[in-house]
């Protein structure tokens, strides 16, 4: 695998977002937009309002995701931000809030065709773990697939559940058999030898 460099999404990376996102947008001119409103608004913007609208919030910051560079190259993005900034997740019947924690989420990935399988979701992954500490969330969440059989690129954009597990996610819901709600948490647990 190509060594990685990991950073925030910050407005002088747009330019590098915008290549890795391509014409399309990503997967159907969704630019990250999907979570964070409503459907009748998603399909409105898919032509040009989702990419200004995620540019907007680029540029009012703080970094609403990570981007993997190989070189100068974007080849990898996570949305990875608070939970309450994506509305339409607790509009899900599989996806709604498992408790009243101000989590963060790992809410969707796009890989750059070409470096797809070569473990940049897995690099993204670590990443976004150690960007939600830093930033004081008390856990990360994701919402993969947990799948064993091989699904297309764009099916999987949440991920997938063996790649969450072997970074330290644990399943806190599953409301149907394929999607877990998984969840990094960074609270110590105490234990009675810690209270004594």
């Amino acid at each position: 695998m190509t060594r990685l460099t990991i950073r925030p999404l910050t407005p002088d990376l747009w330019p590098a977002f915008e290549d890795l996102f391509g014409a399309n947008g990503a997967c159907g001119g969704c630019w990250c937009m999907w979570w964070r409103t409503s459907r009748a608004d998603f399909d409105a913007g898919r032509s040009k309002g989702n990419k200004a609208a995620y540019k907007r919030l680029v540029q009012q910051g703080p970094p609403p995701g990570l981007l993997a560079f190989a070189g100068d190259l974007a080849v990898g993005w996570c949305q990875a931000s608070p939970r309450r900034d994506l509305p339409r997740l607790d509009r899900s019947r599989l996806f709604a809030a498992v408790d009243e924690k101000p989590v963060w989420s790992l809410s969707c990935f796009y890989i750059r065709k070409g470096f797809r399988g070569q473990g940049v979701a897995s690099s993204l992954i670590a990443a976004a773990v150690k960007h939600a500490k830093k930033a004081g969330a008390p856990a990360l969440e994701a919402y993969p697939w947990d799948v064993v059989e091989k699904k297309p690129s764009a099916d999987v954009y949440t991920g997938l559940a063996s790649s969450f597990a072997k970074r330290g996610f644990t399943v806190v819901a599953r409301r149907a058999p394929h999607r877990p709600v998984m969840r990094h948490s960074f609270s110590k647990v105490r234990t009675r030898k810690d209270a004594a």
